[in-house]
């Protein structure tokens, strides 16, 4: 039953991330400047930290974070059970699957595809540190984006959409 639910989060990421995929597609507009990533705005507060994270011009929500340190892109999906990482960032933080460790798989709108499970000590979005993350690594041909999804979120005090921007609160 957890690997059925988790496939279905899964799928639902991926979904997502096919819909931007197609929405790229689409005739561009008078500018053809690349989507700014914007970083997250950490708000401290008495007791707790927060960050608000604007939508981009697509309506997602894509901002930076770091992992061990370095700088990685990731567009928040809450329809994604996990973080997932394509193969060329996962290698930045020398994560590197071999061809036996691609035993999940994760159904897409491209097809089947198969997915190494990992472990992520820490990630970092704006001052919000969370440790020991569960995390997925595709092949980069099935994912053009990192995708913090609800193993990273999940342990956070609470997220929420508010006033056009995502809030983080841990």
């Amino acid at each position: 039953m957890r690997n059925l639910m988790i496939f279905a989060a899964i799928m639902i990421g991926l979904g997502t991330f096919m819909a931007q995929v197609a929405s790229k597609m689409t005739p561009a507009s008078a500018t053809t400047a690349q989507k700014p990533v914007v970083p997250a705005v950490t708000v401290a507060q008495a007791s707790a930290r927060t960050v608000s994270i604007p939508q981009d011009p697509r309506g997602h929500f894509a901002t930076d974070g770091r992992i061990d340190g370095q700088r990685i892109e990731f567009m928040v999906d809450t329809g994604a059970s996990l973080v997932a990482l394509n193969e060329t960032a996962a290698a930045r933080f020398g994560v590197r699957p071999t061809p036996g460790d691609y035993t999940s798989r994760v159904t897409t709108a491209n097809g089947t595809v198969k997915a190494a499970r990992t472990h992520i000590a820490m990630i970092e979005l704006g001052g919000l540190i969370v440790r020991d993350v569960d995390a997925l690594v595709l092949p980069d041909e099935a994912l053009s984006e990192n995708l913090l999804g609800l193993s990273f979120l999940s342990k956070l005090k609470r997220f929420e959409y508010a006033n056009g921007k995502l809030v983080l609160e841990q």
